[in-house]
This record gives C-alpha cells, sequence and structure tokens, in this order.
C-alpha cells in the first residue's frame, strides 16, 4: 500500500488486511516491551495544519511503538504562516529524508494533492481534510465494530449484516463519509439521521438510508449507533435553533439510550460534547465503546503505517 488518502478506493480485501494487521499491532500493547523494530530508521512526519491533538498523539504513539523517529509539524507559527505553499512544505520534507508524511488538513483533497503531485516519495497518511474523508478513524470504528462482533474469532471477516445508524452533523463529518465508503465495503447498511439543514447535498446518491427522525431510527433497533460531534468551528450559518434544541432531537440521552435493544453498541469518534450529542451516562456505559476507540486507534494506525511505510521506494535522482 503505497498511500491511505480514502477508504472510498479500499477493496473488501483490503480492507480486511489492514483490520487484520491492525489485530497483530493491537497485541502489542499488552507485552512488556511495548516496541517492534519493524520501521527503525524510518521518518514519519506529522504534518498538522489542523488542530487535533488526539489524532496527533495516536499516530504519534502508532510510529514510536514501530521505532520510527517522529518529527511533529504544526503550521502555527511556521513558515506556513508566513505564506509558505504546500508545495514548499513537501519539498522540504522530502529534502529533510521523510519516509511518511501523515498530513491533516482543513482543504478538501490536499492529502490527494500531496500523494499524487510528485513533489515527494513518501508515503502519505491522510489524518482527515476538510469535509471530505478521515481514513484511519473509519478502519478504527470498524474494527472497534468487529471485535464487538466477533470477538476472538474477528480475524479475516467484515461486518456483513450489521445496520449502523450514524447520527448528527453529516454535513461537515468527514467521519461520516470515511464510515460510509468503508462500512458499506465491509457488508454494513448505513442510515444517516440528522436535520435536514445537516445533510450534504447529493447524498441521496450515495449508498446510504436518510433519515430525520432520531426516535424512530431508535425504535429500529440498529446493531450500531454512531454519535457525531457537532462542529461549530466548521459552521458559519445557523444550522441548528440552539444547543438545547439540538440535544433534545438529536441527543442521545438516557432515555433513548435505555430504549436500545441490550446488544447495540453506542460509538463516538470524540471529541465528546456530554449533553449535546451524547449524555454522560450513555457515554459512559457498557455499551459505549469510546475509549475503546481510542486504544484501537494506535493499533489500526500502526497497521496503516507499517503496510505504508514497510516497502522499498523509488530514490530521487
Amino acid at each position: 500500500m503505497r498511500h491511505l488518502v480514502s477508504t472510498r478506493e479500499l477493496t473488501r480485501d483490503e480492507a480486511i488486511g489492514i483490520l487484520d494487521v491492525a489485530e497483530d499491532m493491537a497485541g502489542v500493547a499488552h507485552r512488556e516491551m511495548k516496541k517492534l523494530p519493524t520501521l527503525r530508521g524510518k521518518t514519519v512526519v506529522n504534518l498538522f495544519f489542523e488542530d487535533s491533538t488526539r489524532t496527533r498523539m495516536s499516530f504519534e504513539a502508532a510510529a514510536k511503538r514501530l521505532s520510527a523517529d517522529v518529527i511533529n509539524f504544526s503550521a502555527k507559527g511556521s513558515s506556513v504562516s508566513k505564506g509558505e505553499s504546500l508545495k514548499d512544505t513537501a519539498q522540504t520534507l522530502a529534502a529533510m529524508g521523510a519516509d511518511g508524511v501523515v498530513i491533516r488538513h482543513s482543504a478538501s483533497g490536499a492529502p490527494q494533492t500531496l500523494a499524487r503531485s510528485g513533489w515527494i516519495d513518501a508515503g502519505v497518511v491522510s489524518a482527515g481534510d476538510g469535509t471530505h474523508e478521515h481514513p484511519t478513524q473509519a478502519l478504527l470504528d470498524a474494527f472497534t465494530m468487529r471485535r464487538r462482533v466477533h470477538g476472538a474469532a474477528a480475524r479475516g471477516k467484515g461486518l456483513d449484516g450489521l445496520t449502523v445508524t450514524i447520527v448528527g452533523d453529516i454535513l461537515h463529518s468527514r467521519v461520516a463519509r470515511s464510515n460510509l465508503w468503508l462500512l458499506t465495503t465491509l457488508g454494513a447498511s448505513v442510515r444517516f439521521v440528522a436535520p435536514a439543514s445537516l445533510v450534504p447535498i447529493g447524498v441521496e446518491s450515495w449508498p446510504v438510508e436518510i433519515g430525520y427522525d432520531l426516535d424512530a431510527a431508535i425504535d429500529d433497533g440498529p446493531d450500531v449507533v454512531m454519535m457525531l460531534r457537532v462542529q461549530a468551528e466548521r459552521m458559519h450559518a445557523a444550522f441548528f435553533p440552539n444547543a438545547r434544541e439540538y440535544a433534545r432531537e438529536w441527543g442521545l440521552d438516557d432515555e433513548r439510550a435505555a430504549r436500545l435493544p441490550a446488544g447495540t453498541i453506542v460509538m463516538h469518534p470524540g471529541p465528546m460534547n456530554r449533553g449535546l450529542e451524547i449524555s454522560a451516562a450513555a457515554a459512559d456505559s457498557p455499551r459505549s465503546t469510546v475509549l475503546e476507540q481510542v486504544t484501537n486507534g494506535v493499533a489500526v494506525r500502526m497497521a496503516v503505517l507499517y503496510l505504508v511505510l514497510s516497502g522499498e521506494r523509488e530514490v530521487r535522482s
């Protein structure tokens, strides 16, 4: 695997292969020595043009557990804030000998541009771009679902027959998009539930069922309910009246959580706005996988970095 910039491009076999490698990586966390020599001598650059402490720390932990050297690059206070282009930044990283670049950018398509431009020979992994995709988040979500459903027998299996309801700010969510493509590839059925103002234009052409009533979706008894964060930082208009109204109509409160079937999994990609999209009781209940997702994120990102960086690459002339 040369790059990972989208889940839409993954085949079923490729997706299951990544999840299976992540199963192997997950075992490292339970060893006394939590390191593998796999990427010793490789350099991974976390190139973050957008703030995200959780994702950056997860990638950093993954790279270090594989014995890679890690350079954290933040756009704030850097040459980027002085007007340097993505091309110039990429060529600087190439000159430094970067083997892999984990990029998070506010512009949709930035990771694809970096991967296909020829500016750098390094493997490129998207850590989220604009309102496009967040592929490793979708992979760790699928990994978490697969473990909950299949347990120790998860290896080699997809998510066939699973019903997943994704609720909330679909319009601004790259997590929802990446999950839709990946979960569909793995055999799951996906439903989006959101206010009409937070549903993207053209979603009717996607392989997803659209709903506008959370209570009806809860009563349908989905296998998984994934609550999305309200991304106020990307909202430049009034998409709903106020926080109280949103919580009442679209939040997973205690009453809605109690109506879910006993086996339903509750997920949230984090960070959570407790009391807005999810109640504290629902977030902390045994059915919640919020902390499992954080733990599994390191294993999945170890698998992705290993698959992207373990092969030999062309040397620039």
